[in-house]
């Protein structure tokens, strides 16, 4: 299935204000829609999705999400500006300008990089052939600079410092199941991540659109996919490959920082992370990565024996977390890494009673409430039990979170924060032997040994 191109523009026949009728039904027959083809996309006419005059939903999604647009403002036609305004507003690029020859285009638009056609007296397209190779000689370079686009909206050129498109980090394991994309590719991606094969994702991969042409749910499906199979340098490599619209969106740019950790280029993730906070100030999703970075980095000089950097990276780690989860007490992800640190570090951490139950609680009330809850939901609850030492909570929590696990990597990560609670407190002379039992059943979901190091 080819990619969708807009047609803003009148239709029927009008008059122009000399009186000329135009018959626009004949342009876009003769002229727009064989151009588009000819650049190997498919028209859809705007006032093929307005019923009774009225721009409707449907309309506004297309005029919208469609990646490719063409705009006839011949007229001044009021719902055509109107739809160019819109689309000018929430997309930099990737849309095509025309018009009548001999057409005086108002102020507002007079300097945007507009196309003539050319008319007969009848008002019918008088150079059809030439005009359409025009527009489709437009539409086909932006089509070979998708991955990189050239800025035609003049909002985005005036106002240079307006924010890319942005996906919220909820959607990051939920975007697949709820964008509409080609089933068969979805079936294959899944049973890509079956095969718990990088080499299978890609065959996928290659057997669709060039990338730069796929549509933004299939490539956050691939990445994803990519991430399930623990495929992290041919993540990397993808999404240096997306479109730069998805690849500066915020959740992108989060799962690139976390493949680069898990990748051994911690330097790296720390560099996406930190130039995301200066961008968009804290966020518990972003800090809650750049945690996990410094927790590695910990981990890392803890084994080379420097006693000292590790120190100071545990306490770094600590409070990353911490101002991930203080910056929206809702996201208990990095409030739980927090307290397992914290636990790590000392036995006697006065913040660890103020802030179990306050974790506790927004874990809680997220299951309780919202349909997004999931693995790590589940997991964090038994995070908790088992630092607050509760076997019967350990128990009861367990097998919820044995029962929403997606991916492999998420058990071996809860098991490795169980790890890190057991041997710092066998240190301490403490034990518990629900929490070991937990450990052993989370590392055989995650297909490790049940031996514990």
């Amino acid at each position: 299935m080819n990619k969708l191109c807009f047609v803003l523009m009148p239709f029927g026949k009008k008059a122009d204000a000399s009186g000329r009728a135009i018959d626009f039904d004949a342009v876009y027959r003769e002229v727009i829609a064989p151009a588009i083809e000819d650049a190997g996309l498919d028209p859809l006419r705007a006032d093929e999705e307005r019923q009774g005059g009225i721009i409707h939903k449907t309309m506004f999604e297309r005029l919208i999400l469609c990646e490719y647009a063409v705009a006839d403002l011949t007229l001044a036609n009021a719902n055509v500006f109107y739809e160019l305004g819109v689309r000018h507003a929430v997309r930099p690029w990737r849309t095509v300008s025309l018009f009548a020859d001999g057409t005086r285009l108002p102020f507002d638009v007079n300097y945007l990089r507009a196309q003539p056609y050319a008319l007969s007296a009848a008002g019918t397209p008088s150079s059809a052939a030439a005009d359409r190779e025009q527009v489709a000689e437009s539409l086909r370079n932006a089509r070979a600079e998708a991955a990189n686009p050239s800025v035609d909206s003049p909002v985005f050129q005036l106002v240079d410092y307006l924010p890319s498109p942005n996906l919220d980090h909820q959607k990051t394991d939920l975007f697949r199941d709820q964008v509409r994309y080609s089933e068969q590719a979805k079936k294959a991606f899944a049973q890509a991540r079956k095969e718990k094969s990088a080499a299978s994702v890609a065959k996928v991969l290659a057997s669709l659109h060039p990338i730069a042409e796929l549509e933004s749910g299939v490539l956050v499906d691939a990445m994803l996919s990519f991430r399930a199979v623990e495929g992290w340098s041919d993540m990397i490599a993808f999404i240096e490959q997306m479109p730069r619209p998805l690849r500066q969106a915020v959740m992108v740019r989060e799962q690139l920082a976390f493949a680069l950790n898990r990748a051994g280029r911690g330097d790296e993730a720390e560099e996406v992370l930190l130039a995301l906070l200066k961008e968009r100030g804290s966020a518990p999703e972003t800090l809650g990565i750049l945690g996990r970075v410094y927790k590695d980095r910990w981990e890392a000089a803890l084994k080379a024996g420097e006693q000292h950097e590790a120190r100071a990276l545990l306490t770094k780690a600590v409070d990353t977390y911490l101002r991930g989860f203080e910056a929206d007490f809702r996201d208990a992800y990095p409030g739980i890494n927090a307290l397992t640190l914290m636990v790590v570090r000392s036995a006697d951490d006065p913040r660890v009673a103020r802030l179990e139950p306050i974790v506790r609680y927004a874990v809680e009330r997220k299951i309780a409430i919202t349909p997004t809850a999931d693995y790590w939901d589940q997991a964090s609850l038994v995070e908790l039990a088992v630092l607050r030492s509760d076997a019967a909570g350990i128990e009861e929590t367990l097998g919820h979170a044995l029962a929403a696990v997606r991916e492999v990597w998420e058990p071996k990560t809860t098991a490795r924060n169980l790890s890190l609670i057991r041997k710092a407190r066998e240190k301490r002379g403490e034990q518990c032997v629900a929490a070991d039992d937990a450990e052993r059943r989370l590392r055989v979901k995650a297909g490790l040994s049940a031996q514990l190091d």
